[in-house]
């Protein structure tokens, strides 16, 4: 292993950060998980908690892994490195570091299949808008003519087609890797300054349509009157996970983008703008699709199926159906690529800091090796299915290969990760580097630190104690 190199490039603004951060931290697990769990969780206590989670929890995490990074200048193993040395303790501390990049380079292997079904929605509805087009009814609902078992069918069908599945991973993972290989510039940045505009356009407009045509009523009660009865300790586990989750916490992506990151820049005010911006987005997400599901009478307590099967079936009856599913799952890809694009870089920044690789080289080989993994996580739906990776381990015992991946590294490396930023910021960390690095001080740099080293660590390890033994929660 070579020595770490310094960070040649970085973003061209504050503001190129800020949008390549949020597009970080925005993907499905703000337009497919949130709805997902606060339809789950009864809504309005999961998502009151929930924002408390980010307020207290995300966001002193998320301004301790900007300052690693800003700090040390190089990708996540190399900045903590500089951070413990210059702090006088050990170094060993990067294990972390190479945690994160580890599970960032997991979860875009399975993230890359998900984004694919996007992909195929998006094929889907772009055809049936066309032939809306060719039969002067652009604005008729969607899929006309199709039942709802027909609807919810396709997803049945398109697992069972390992070639389709195959080619829309290729595709997905084609465009993630050909971004990150163009570098910060030319690429990550250039990415999210088009794709985060063109996200959020689409994300108000398809919100504004969903609030005339839909039941936005009951949809604003449903997220915001909280039941108190119903935040159990359960959902106040999940409202924990989804808080990390969702800001991209634990992997060292925002360790990597941090670093980018050019001199001056006001580190706590900009993880303010971060974090604001990504619970906005996923509250927006809640009242883009429940005023919908509401008006045509479908249940909000879908699951995982709200997006690829039941929204499908709301827009057929809906007007303009056709075109606003093609355009929402064109906001789904786009917040899917620019999550993925700041997962892959984690890895290939490693390869270019700590073993000298050319950005070329390293995107390809850990693209690459992320696509074959994700190929054994396609197959895992059809060829494979029987295929149960870590079957001796009770809580995966069910489950197939992709849902392995995903529940190891979201219950297991993503919470190890987060709270050892936590405890090395909190308790590790020179009290002069970091003032000077984040500009706080006084009573805010307090209750940073007092929320870092005692109140995360505490929070996070009730997320990875829960997860890996779900009976404590009775």
């Amino acid at each position: 292993m070579v020595a770490a190199t310094s960070t040649a490039e970085g973003w061209s603004s504050r503001s190129a950060f800020i949008l390549a951060a949020i597009g970080a931290a925005v993907g499905l697990g703000n337009l497919w998980r949130f709805p997902t769990l606060a339809g789950e969780s009864g809504g309005g206590a999961f998502v009151i908690f929930y924002i408390g989670c980010v307020v207290l929890l995300g966001l002193p995490l998320l301004l301790a892994e900007i300052f690693i990074g800003r700090a040390g200048q190089t990708d996540a193993v190399g900045s903590i490195k500089v951070v413990a040395r210059e702090s006088r303790v050990s170094e060993r501390w990067w294990l972390f570091g190479g945690l994160g990049a580890m599970a960032a380079f997991l979860i875009v292997s399975f993230y890359s299949v998900v984004a694919g079904w996007v992909l195929y929605y998006v094929g889907v509805f772009a055809a049936d808008f066309g032939s809306a087009l060719m039969a002067g009814d652009p604005f008729r609902g969607a899929l006309a003519g199709e039942s709802q078992e027909q609807i919810a069918g396709r997803m049945g069908d398109l697992f069972a087609n390992p070639t389709l599945l195959l080619a829309m991973h290729f595709a997905f993972m084609g465009v993630t890797l050909f971004i990150v290989a163009r570098g910060i510039s030319g690429g990550i940045e250039k990415a999210a300054t088009w794709l985060m505009p063109a996200f959020f356009v689409l994300l108000i407009s398809i919100t504004i349509y969903g609030a005339i045509v839909g039941d936005v009523g009951e949809a604003a009660a449903f997220l915001f009157t909280p039941d108190w009865s119903k935040l159990t300790p359960e959902v106040m586990n999940s409202a924990l996970g989804q808080a990390l989750f969702s800001l991209s916490l634990g992997v060292a992506g925002i360790i990597t983008y941090g670093s980018y990151i050019r001199e001056g820049t006001k580190l706590g005010s900009t993880a303010v703008a971060i974090a604001f911006a990504d619970t906005g987005v996923a509250l927006l997400a809640g009242l883009m699709i429940f005023p919908i599901v509401f008006a045509v009478g479908l249940d909000p307590a879908a699951g995982p199926t709200l997006v690829f099967q039941t929204l499908p079936f709301a827009f057929e009856s809906m007007p303009a159906g056709s075109l606003i599913g093609l355009l929402f799952f064109v906001l789904i890809l786009v917040a899917a690529v620019t999550s993925s694009i700041s997962l892959l870089e984690v890895p290939t920044a490693w390869g270019v800091g700590q073993m000298g690789w050319s950005r070329t080289t390293s995107a390809l080989v850990f693209g690459g090796s992320a696509f074959v993994i994700g190929i054994f996580c396609l197959l895992g739906y059809n060829v494979l299915s029987d295929v149960r990776p870590l079957g001796f381990w009770s809580i995966f015992a069910e489950t197939d290969i992709l849902d392995t991946v995903d529940g190891f590294t979201g219950k297991v490396m993503l919470p190890l990760g987060a709270l050892a930023a936590s405890l090395f910021v909190g308790w590790k960390a020179d009290r002069r580097l970091l003032e000077t690095t984040t500009g706080l001080s006084g009573g805010a740099f307090a209750v940073w630190r007092f929320l870092l080293a005692w109140l995360c660590p505490l929070a996070v390890s009730i997320i990875l104690v829960t997860g890996l033994f779900p009976s404590v929660l009775g």
